[in-house]
């Protein structure tokens, strides 16, 4: 979860300004949280209030907890039809197959206990918005990842879980020359696979990331949320990206961690 954060606000100054390269300084004083934060962060805290967990429970609170967070933040990038979705505190999803539900999905793939409770509540996180086959697949394919990864499968298991989802045979050398803004998850999240399947460590995963352009601060949310399941954060690089959030937020990624993630 802080990896999706972590990439988020990394890659938040580059979103419509791309680098081509992994060498760039990893925080600068324009980085913020975004879009991808604040939902990363509405479904922990929908998922600490669903005790013992309900299918249909869940979703009525998670959609309260985004409206309510859209609330809060109002301006942090929200795409369009998931803006007026808000405006309209709508209830029912609208069939997006956009890459939102990947980027915000990292709380599920700790919170499972196994694979296939990974799959179902990311499905459920996905429908309240995103219920087209490729925002679920999108949404199940990172928790999958995540929760395999936090339980020590290694990179070709978990490339071959993946594959079951979405081709990830390309190279990062071979896209990033014409890898172009892309919104949607069959060609956001096997992109983000592949950055953290190049990668040595988290840090290289976000960079990794942030060289292929597009929608940056998208595409690194969801590759470091793989990368820290797999790799641990190095803590000075966790601690920075905290220091960008509000209280009410680190209060909710701290209760999160202690109640799910253990190191």
């Amino acid at each position: 979860m802080k990896g999706a954060i972590t990439g988020d606000i990394v890659g938040s100054v580059y979103e419509f300004n791309n680098m081509k390269s992994k060498s760039f300084e990893l925080f600068k004083p324009q980085c913020e949280f975004t879009d991808d934060t604040v939902l990363t962060v509405a479904v922990a805290e929908a998922l600490l209030a669903c005790k013992p967990y309900d299918e249909n429970e869940f979703k009525e609170i998670l959609i309260d907890t985004m409206h309510k967070y859209g609330d809060l933040y109002p301006d942090v990038g929200y795409g369009g039809r998931y803006l007026c979705w808000l405006e309209n505190h709508a209830r029912n999803p609208y069939n997006s197959c956009g890459n939102g539900s990947a980027m915000r999905v990292s709380p599920v793939g700790w919170y499972a206990k196994t694979l296939e409770q990974a799959e179902s509540v990311a499905k459920a996180s996905a429908e309240v918005t995103h219920n087209h086959p490729d925002g679920i697949a999108g949404a199940q394919s990172v928790a999958g990842v995540i929760f395999l990864a936090k339980n020590g499968a290694d990179k070709e298991q978990l490339k071959a879980y993946m594959e079951t989802y979405y081709s990830v045979d390309f190279t990062l050398d071979e896209i990033r020359p014409f890898y172009q803004y892309e919104i949607v998850n069959k060609t956001t999240v096997p992109q983000a696979f592949r950055c953290f399947y190049e990668s040595i460590d988290f840090e290289d995963t976000v960079r990794n990331a942030i060289s292929i352009g597009g929608d940056s601060d998208t595409l690194a949310a969801i590759a470091g949320s793989m990368a820290e399941a797999f790799y641990g954060m190095e803590k000075d690089i966790a601690e920075t990206a905290m220091s960008y959030l509000d209280e009410n937020m680190c209060e909710v990624v701290d209760a999160f961690y202690r109640a799910f993630v253990k190191r």
